[in-house]
């Protein structure tokens, strides 16, 4: 299969393409943009006969329809996504989430290319912390942050397609990522790197605000599954049953890198910060047979903590600009 990912040079779409390349004969090309949270070192090792890369924006028609010409099926990971500069300065979110989204819709309705659509938990708004209640694939969207707003206006865009064009698309929604390759300003990674810096880390407001982790190889185990055997139409949650508030994870840091677990810093709490996501993977469990590996969250925090530990090189470059934009904002 001659695969094309969109954002794949990203934290989740680079786990994807290696694991893609691990795991199957495709050949993958890779469109990125390399905005700041774009990297190239995140595809170092992978072997050049197997894997493209095309710097290049989604939003552009002309480049994008030349790619999905040679290009059996795509994977749409390529959004502007971090909730704290969507507050900041949103027109990126809808130039990127919503435009370039629909430039890839029109090139796959095209040329009939096979198109899964990557979103997001947070479309759905969020949770109470002692509401039992999970989401599914039925739960109204409520987003709360121009990020999810624009997330959920290209899952809208996905499904008008699929109805009104007959695109052979999916989606899927995701809970939190975390693992190599993600950038220090996310709050695993960012937790991880103070510790490494000997900065103290930074919870918002008391923590309290609940994350369905998920390993991001468990993310691309699960998405490939989707693009191999998913009904056309149909999205998908994607979650491993790691729901962990954010003071037992910034704890939990701190403990296996050695550190006293109360060590670190209260900071005022982000606007709209969501209270609680937590998953229902039970169709996709159920439906396609997909069954995360890293059930065990401590493990794949561990083995994430030693990433960051031996890869400095990789993220060292961006971690002072990170820290300068949050001390401006006294975070």
């Amino acid at each position: 299969m001659r695969l094309l990912v969109t954002g794949g040079a990203g934290f989740i779409g680079s786990n994807f393409v290696h694991h893609v390349v691990a795991r199957t004969d495709h050949h993958v090309t890779v469109l990125d943009k390399l905005t700041y949270a774009g990297n190239l070192a995140s595809l170092t090792g992978l072997p050049e006969h197997r894997v493209e890369f095309v710097h290049g924006d989604i939003a552009d028609a002309t480049l994008v329809d030349e790619l999905f010409s040679r290009t059996d099926a795509v994977v749409h990971y390529a959004a502007e996504s971090h909730n704290d500069n969507s507050l900041n300065d949103p027109s990126p979110f809808l130039n990127t989430n919503i435009v370039g989204t629909y430039t890839l819709l029109e090139a796959a309705r095209r040329h009939d290319v096979r198109f899964h659509h990557i979103s997001t938990d947070e479309v759905y708004g969020d949770l109470e912390l002692d509401d039992p209640n999970r989401f599914t694939e039925h739960t109204p969207y409520n987003p709360s942050s121009p990020y999810s707003s624009t997330k959920a206006g290209s899952d809208l865009l996905v499904r008008a397609w699929v109805r009104s064009f007959g695109v052979r698309a999916t989606i899927s929604n995701c809970s939190n990522n975390y693992g190599p390759y993600q950038h220090v300003e996310k709050f695993i990674p960012r937790q991880i790197t103070n510790v490494i810096r000997g900065i103290r880390p930074k919870l918002y407001g008391a923590g309290l605000n609940v994350r369905d982790w998920i390993h991001a190889d468990d993310h691309s185990s699960a998405v490939l599954t989707i693009l191999e055997k998913g009904e056309i139409g149909q999205t998908y949650l994607i979650g491993a049953d790691g729901e962990k508030n954010n003071k037992d994870v910034v704890e939990l840091i701190l403990t296996l890198m050695g550190q006293d677990p109360t060590a670190y810093d209260h900071v005022t709490d982000r606007a709209g910060h969501d209270l609680r996501y937590a998953i229902d993977s039970t169709r996709l469990r159920t439906e396609l047979g997909w069954q995360p590996t890293y059930r065990d969250f401590e493990a794949g925090l561990a083995a994430t903590i030693e990433w960051y530990r031996q890869n400095e090189a990789w993220w060292g470059p961006s971690k002072d600009a990170t820290e300068a934009f949050y001390a401006g904002k006294g975070q």
